[in-house]
């Protein structure tokens, strides 16, 4: 059944086109906005918006009918090559993440998750949460490696959780951005929401999400710096919009404005941002449990380059 929203069109988005600000809006894409108006589905002040290229006034009443979200697929239970595990017990499991590996199954990707990977392997996962998202209390984006817990008893998910939403959870990365920042140890704090465009990036966006970021260089080289990453909150694409918005990109990162040349030249075909550590208290046992995860070799490659380099 269609989500029917609506609004009077806000004074910011006078003279925006309607499957711009349809975009912006809902966190639509441009196309799916275009999709929704030729549908008859989007009226301005009672009359049906013809064309997606028709202008917004301010204060007129917007009603669209958007339809339902597609479903997620379920997950595919098959090993996952080089998805190795740190540590297992009753309650949790935490995997080494690999490149190219999504947490959980979601609309649109086709590639290898690590809840399918894992029940490949003949884990017990958690019943608990959406059943394309059981056991999995966080995630890590598709092309970023590094240490993941997953519940694997209910009472494991439930608290984990918590912890999780209550920032109880040290997640350590280790990022090569591009340049020097200065100062060379500080505090990123600026909201986050989905990209204007609306082709799926992030953004620090007026009215986002509240998103904390502290870093501290470990290394600095000639091209590049080696920080520390201490994450106080944990939206989507965290450290790799606020590395950009301070003009320090991760090294390969060109969906938020890296140099392909240095990528290039580092041998890198994705961002330089690894999971390095992930410590927790044990959601049964209550002691504190720490686990580190290596660098994978196209980042530890590209960080030899760029130090005999400098």
């Amino acid at each position: 059944m269609a989500d029917v929203r609506g609004l009077p069109v806000p004074d910011g988005l006078e003279g925006e086109r309607i499957d711009a600000a349809l975009a912006r809006l809902f966190g639509l894409s441009r196309g799916s906005a275009a999709d929704i108006i030729a549908a008859g589905d989007v009226s301005l002040d009672g009359q049906a918006v013809a064309t997606k290229s028709e202008r917004l006034h301010a204060g007129a009443w917007l009603e669209v009918a958007l339809p339902p979200p597609a479903a997620a697929p379920a997950p595919v239970a098959e090993p996952v090559p080089g998805m190795g595990v740190l540590y297992e017990d009753d309650d949790i499991v935490v995997v080494n993440k690999p490149i190219g590996v999504a947490a959980h199954p979601t609309t649109g990707w086709t590639g290898p998750t690590v809840l399918g990977g894992l029940l490949g392997a003949g884990h017990t996962i958690a019943t608990s949460g959406a059943s394309e998202r059981q056991g999995i209390v966080h995630r890590l984006d598709a092309n970023t490696t590094g240490a993941m817990v997953v519940a694997k008893s209910e009472v494991a998910y439930s608290r984990l959780k918590r912890a999780f939403k209550e920032r109880r959870i040290d997640k350590r990365y280790r990022a090569l951005v591009q340049g020097h920042p200065d100062p060379f140890r500080g505090t990123v704090d600026a909201p986050i929401d989905r990209h204007p465009s609306g082709d799926g990036r992030f953004a620090v966006v007026a009215g986002g999400k509240p998103s904390v970021t502290h870093y501290d260089t470990v290394e600095a080289f000639r091209a590049a710096t080696l920080l520390d990453i201490d994450l106080e909150t944990g939206r989507t694409h965290q450290i790799r919009v606020h590395m950009s918005a301070i003009r320090h990109p991760c090294v390969g990162d060109m969906a938020y404005g890296a140099d392909p040349t240095l990528a290039a030249r580092l041998g890198l075909t994705r961002q330089w941002l690894h999971a390095a550590r992930l410590g927790f208290e044990h959601p049964t046992r209550g002691d504190w449990v720490e686990f580190e995860s290596p660098y994978p070799d196209d980042l530890a490659r590209a960080l030899e380059i760029v130090a005999e380099e400098s």
